[in-house]
C-alpha cells in the first residue's frame, strides 16, 4: 500500500450506514401528487405526439400537391409546345 493511499484513507471518514427502515416497504409511494405529476407528463407527451403526427402528415400532403401541380404544369407546357408545332409557330405561349 502506498503511503499516500494510507494517509488519505486515515483522513477520510468512513461512511455511516443508513438506518434500517422498520415500517412496511409497500407503503412508501409517491402518493397522489406523484401520480398527478406523472399523469400530466404522459398527457402532454400524448398531445405532443398527436401534434407532431399532424404536422408531418400536413407537410407530406403539401409536398404531394406540389409534385402534382408540377406534373400538371409540365404536361400543360408539353401540350402547348405540341400545339405550337402543329400550328406552325416557332415559340409556344408560356403558361403562368
Amino acid at each position: 500500500m502506498s503511503p499516500l493511499f494510507a494517509a488519505l484513507s486515515a483522513v477520510a471518514p468512513s461512511p455511516t450506514p443508513f438506518p434500517d427502515y422498520t415500517g412496511d416497504p409497500n407503503l412508501i409511494t409517491p402518493g397522489v401528487i406523484g401520480f398527478i405529476a406523472i399523469f400530466l407528463v404522459a398527457l402532454v407527451t400524448v398531445f405532443l405526439l398527436i401534434d407532431m403526427n399532424r404536422r408531418i402528415r400536413r407537410t407530406r400532403y403539401r409536398e404531394e400537391v406540389r409534385e402534382k401541380l408540377a406534373e400538371e404544369d409540365a404536361a400543360a407546357q408539353a401540350q402547348a409546345e405540341a400545339d405550337a408545332r402543329r400550328a406552325g409557330r416557332k415559340k409556344p405561349p408560356t403558361i403562368p
